[in-house]
């Protein structure tokens, strides 16, 4: 009897990101100055924010009651914390049912008993099987035979709104009838009958596992040899007629020892929500919850669990257990007998992959599941262990809250289909008493064989290889059953191991050792002996990648040629998901890299300019540091810039100023953003203390900085006031002068009666901002990129989709990267990411679920965050809400102001993006499962377009990034570049983006009626929304008619947006630029 799916009660603990209200506004310039304004009344608390509970001096101050501290000392010694206790509480709740529910239960279990016994003609058992049934499948033909009469005679009862028939654990020699009930509990309860022998009636010792209870000659329909040649054991088919015979004295076991332990029985509803949210029981072979309880029963007897424990011990003290226990290496038992004639654990290991035996000693409960899916648990287990012992305070929704599907769980997946190619791979592999064990069942019998060759193909590459079965559908009993065939489709999942993933080389045992031969026969023609540096001639297997996402995808290769090698299953047969997103980060013309060697060019000319730097002779002061503050410099912009060449056809130079200026008559040229560099010189005594003299020499050192780069090295320099442009090896730098005290001088703010006190001004945060923070973020964030190949390809991605859906510009580069390092730095319950893939998905899971309202998103950059720092941060987080934006990113360098989301996003666009994000996942999982192939993978980065009031189209001739686009046009313009490479003496045209200065002049004219939203890579639309005040009538006033008409109503003039003018101007200001503005008047009325 099942209650209703885990999933649906869950669903209401776990639900839907959280709805934002709009009234917690960011803090843009609007923000800031209502902040700053003294409050003389009350505030309402914001809808949805966490408040601290306020108590009276006398509740504040109440000694504790009896039964209050009796909880505090049970709290303290069962749970690590009141809130966890209490969050257990209420996931009891939700999973456990309620007495009506159990109550109509009974009423219907006594209903089914009376049906079944009232079946006609349904002889006793012993009338039905006989001495021998146990032999060549009688038993189970017979047994089918049974449930097929009671169903033809209960799917007549009225009773039952339906009866239908499903396999045993996925067992297709073991069918089970399903009785619902009729009406509104259909989906209450699924009674399910399992047709059972006596206990005795079978002789144990014919079913231990080294013997025999399916002959080869009749399996193979031929007949007996009679040379007496040794019949294959058949462990599972045995311990498949086992089950049914101790069915009942497990229940009663179970019943015996977990019936009055309330503890207990917490503990194995949590233990199954645990395995629920890994899919750990999902399909044939998973850790059942019967498996899991079994387990309790066995802590229990060994006494590594009390009865008086809580749920929450039973469950710290199972997944220790099963972090530290190997049972495919040492199996338990239930059975406490030293009987003789009992099997040896040794022999159900033999025959066993996963050993764990019930208390009669001949059966093994886990028989079904398989090592991978063992190791895997083991792995979930000891990352749970880890997440409690750090008593974090998210522990609780990352342990059991958070769904661990597989395609977000592991770096690569592949689906194998048709199933029915793993015929063949039987054959090939010689797996007849496997096939003959198994029922016939040759997916189950390829199972085990296949993952260990791709185990040991992989080695150093891979950390955990998981498999995935999905459950056989029921089936109407007027219906055939399913074949195995129609069972789905088997999947694999990889966890890679980064630090042996992109290596090329496998490398095998000298020519003349032994190990060589059994090399070259496991890599068939890949094997060659090859000559290394060391002289060593050694066998190898070389596989050819060239670029970073090539080496990603190695264990495709891999795969293939092993399956096709000792399985017969072609390429064909195997759908390989690891790298179906990089096309939206790869460049123009890269089809075969997705930019890291891109981006290491230019970080290497950069530490060469460096160099440079801070080798120049004739600067004044000695420079101090050099430090980059640019995405490229930490490898998370989007697109890498390349080596830049203008053609002097697309210009006309400005010899004076050795510049060039775009041509009008030809299409806007490549665009190209110079890369920040701070120079920092050493402190003196010769700087002045004054922030407009400070401004003064820092432009001489930028004027002298130039000259000598000239000089010295031969660079293409341009000096302004502010900064140098440096040109080097095609790349263009933005070198600005720094003085180190010149941020706390412009804090120096004089009262009228002439004190002199410190304090924070928009151009001292900006200046911090820009020279000490953003470099400081860079270097580390690059250090990250070192230790986790992957960050650069997750962040790339997670950026271009932001940017996709229009939303890019509310966003900051720097909060976007930290969002993406949060995933490497704080990835629980997952392990970090190996693929830009499984970052990015879960990086929209992230974005769609965080409570962005109620927690600060810590980035423990460099782990130097203590945890009582974190409960510190927390804290003042809560207290600070209201002045604080709405999303808030905390960094050990940035504990209370989140300064990279101060001017961003606002509410409406932090939720716009929550609800893309949401939407977004499931339809790119679903894809990415999807066995037949992702289709198009594009269609998640394509904006919906249909909620923008006024769409402007513009024309690709003057878009600089036009070939960035989401889908990335067949053909575009010149964009003015040489190809062949050579040095390049003129000064680039830099930051040149007519679709970015035409929204910055509409936001300028129009901000205050519309928002404006665009994709900087290559978008061709611009989407704009009227704000909700946009049309309320306004006073009219004569120096506030921009954009808007004046009309009377209710007697007085007043003034509304002129929406046809308006509409007109922004064709008229981005004439040239702009192809058509279409207007959906349907959404908005004046």
């Amino acid at each position: 009897m099942d209650p209703a799916p885990a999933g649906k009660q869950l669903r209401g603990a776990t639900g839907g990101p959280e709805v934002m209200e709009p009234t917690l506004e960011g803090k843009g310039k609007e923000g800031k100055k209502a902040s700053s304004r003294k409050r003389t009344l009350a505030e309402p608390p914001v809808k949805g924010l966490l408040q601290p509970v306020k108590l009276s001096r006398a509740e504040l101050y109440k000694e504790p009651t009896n039964e209050e501290l009796n909880r505090l000392r049970e709290t303290e010694i069962l749970f690590h914390s009141s809130l966890l206790r209490l969050q257990v509480e209420e996931l009891l709740k939700e999973v456990r049912l309620s007495e009506k529910k159990k109550d109509r239960i009974d009423a219907f279990l006594r209903e089914v008993n009376q049906r079944v016994m009232r079946v006609p003609s349904v002889p006793e058992t012993e009338e039905i099987l006989q001495d021998k049934d146990g032999l060549n499948q009688r038993y189970f033909r017979k047994r089918a035979l049974y449930l097929a009469h009671l169903a033809h005679h209960l799917a007549q009862d009225p009773l039952f709104g339906s009866v239908r028939f499903s396999y045993t654990n996925g067992c297709h020699l073991k069918p089970s009838l399903l009785l619902r009930p009729r009406g509104k509990d259909e989906h209450l309860v699924t009674v399910r009958l399992h047709p059972c022998p006596p206990p005795d009636f079978f002789r144990p010792c014919r079913l231990l596992p080294t013997k025999n209870n399916v002959r080869s000659a009749w399996y193979r329909g031929q007949s007996p040899a009679g040379d007496g040649s040794p019949e294959p054991p058949t462990p599972h088919y045995n311990t498949w007629v086992l089950q049914d015979t101790a069915l009942e004295s497990h229940l009663q076991l179970l019943s015996t020892m977990l019936g009055s332990a309330q503890g207990l029985k917490d503990g194995v509803a949590l233990l199954k929500v645990w395995l629920r949210q890994r899919e750990l029981d999902k399909g044939q072979g998973g850790l059942t919850g019967f498996v899991v309880s079994m387990l309790v029963v066995f802590l229990v007897s060994t006494r590594k669990i009390h009865t008086t424990m809580s749920g929450y011990q039973v469950l710290r003290s199972v997944l220790q257990f099963l972090a530290t226990t190997d049972l495919t290496v040492n199996g338990i038992s239930l059975c406490l007998s030293s009987d003789p004639s009992l099997p040896a654990l040794a022999d159900f290991h033999q025959a066993f992959s996963v050993v764990f035996l019930d208390s009669s000693g001949r059966l093994n409960l886990c028989a079904d599941i398989t090592a991978s899916t063992y190791h895997q648990v083991q792995h979930e287990a000891r990352l749970s262990m880890m997440l409690l012992d750090s008593k974090a305070d998210d522990g609780f929704q990352l342990l059991l809250m958070t769904p661990k599907p597989m395609i977000r769980a592991f770096d690569h997946v592949l689906h194998l289909r048709p199933l029915s190619r793993l015929q063949a791979a039987c054959h090939r592999l010689k797996l007849w008493p496997e096939l003959q064990d198994n029922g016939g069942d040759y997916v189950s019998a390829a199972l085990g064989p296949l993952t260990t060759l791709l185990e040991q193909g992989l080695g150093t590459r891979m950390h955990l290889l998981a498999h995935s079965r999905p459950p056989v559908p029921e089936w109407d009993i007027s219906q055939d059953p399913p074949k195995h065939k129609d069972s789905g489709t088997l999947t694999l999942g990889l966890l890679l191991r980064p630090e042996g993933l992109t290596s090329i080389l496998e490398l095998g045992p000298e020519a003349d050792q032994p190990e060589a031969a059994e090399f070259r026969q496991f890599w068939g023609s890949r094997s060659e002996l090859r000559r290394f540096q060391d002289g060593a001639i050694r066998e190898a297997v070389v596989w050819e990648a060239a670029s970073m996402s090539q080496k990603r995808l190695i264990p495709h290769q891999v795969v293939t040629h092993l399956l096709a090698l000792h399985a017969d299953i072609p390429e064909t047969c195997i759908h390989y998901v690891g790298g179906p997103l990089d096309a939206l980060i790869q460049g123009l013309k890269e089809t075969s890299s997705t930019g890291e060697e891109a981006l290491a060019v230019a970080v290497r000319c950069y530490d060469d300019l460096s160099r440079l730097l801070w080798g120049l002779e004739g600067l004044p002061l000695t420079v101090s540091a050099v430090q980059g503050a640019h995405p490229v410099l930490r490898y998370t912009e989007v697109f890498p810039p390349t080596p830049v060449r203008p053609a002097s056809s697309f210009y006309e130079p400005l010899r004076e100023r050795s510049s060039l200026l775009p041509r009008p008559d030809k299409p806007c040229p490549a665009y190209v953003e110079p890369m920040p560099v701070v120079c920092h010189l050493e402190g003196s005594g010769q700087w002045p203390q004054d922030a407009e003299a400070v401004r003064r020499v820092r432009a001489a050192f930028q004027l002298r900085l130039a000259e000598l780069l000239r000089q010295q090295h031969g660079l293409q320099c341009r000096a302004t006031a502010t900064h140098t442009d440096v040109l080097k090896d095609g790349f263009v730098f933005r070198v600005r002068v720094a003085y180190h005290r010149e941020p706390q001088i412009l804090r120096e703010v004089q009262s009228p009666e002439g004190l002199n006190s410190l304090r924070d001004t928009p151009a001292s945060l900006c200046l911090e901002r820009d020279t000490r923070q953003l470099p400081l973020l860079t270097s580390v964030l690059h250090g990250l990129q070192q230790q986790h190949p992957a960050f650069s390809g997750v962040a790339r991605l997670a950026k271009r989709w932001v940017r996709a859906q229009l939303l890019g510009e509310g966003f900051t580069d720097e909060s976007l990267d930290l969002v993406a390092a949060a995933l490497f730095l704080h990835p629980e319950p997952f392990t970090p990411p190996s693929s830009p893939q499984v970052g990015f998905l879960r990086f929209l899971f992230l974005v769609s679920t965080f409570d962005w309202k109620n927690n600060p998103l810590i980035v423990n950059l460099n782990n130097e965050l203590t945890v009582e720092e974190q409960v510190e941060i927390r804290s003042s987080f809560l207290a600070a809400r209201a002045q604080l934006p709405i999303m808030v990113i905390v960094t050990p360098q940035d504990r209370k102001n989140s300064v990279w989301t101060q001017d961003g996003p606002s509410a409406q666009i932090l939720q716009q993006l929550v609800v893309l994000a949401a939407e977004a996942l499931p339809v790119l999982e679903k894809q990415l499962m999807d066995p037949r192939g992702p289709g198009d993978i594009r269609t998640v980065f394509r904006p919906p377009l249909d909620i923008y009031d006024v769409l402007i189209f513009l024309s690709p001739r003057h878009i600089p990034r036009h070939r960035q686009a989401v889908d990335s046009p067949a053909a575009s313009f010149c964009r003015g570049l040489r190809s062949e490479p050579g040095p390049s003496s003129l000064m680039p045209v830099l930051g040149y983006d007519p679709p970015q200065l035409y929204l910055t002049q509409l936001r300028e004219a129009f901000g205050d009626l519309a928002l404006f939203f665009y994709d900087q890579h290559g978008g061709e639309v611009i989407g704009v929304l009227w704000k909700p005040t946009s049309f309320q009538p306004q006073p009219f006033k004569a120096s506030g008619t921009k954009g808007r008409m004046v009309m009377f109503q209710g007697g007085e003039l007043v003034m509304v947006p002129n929406v046809e003018a308006i509409l007109e101007d922004f064709a008229v200001l981005g004439e040239g630029l702009v192809q058509t503005v279409e207007a959906r008047s349907e959404r908005w009325t004046v």
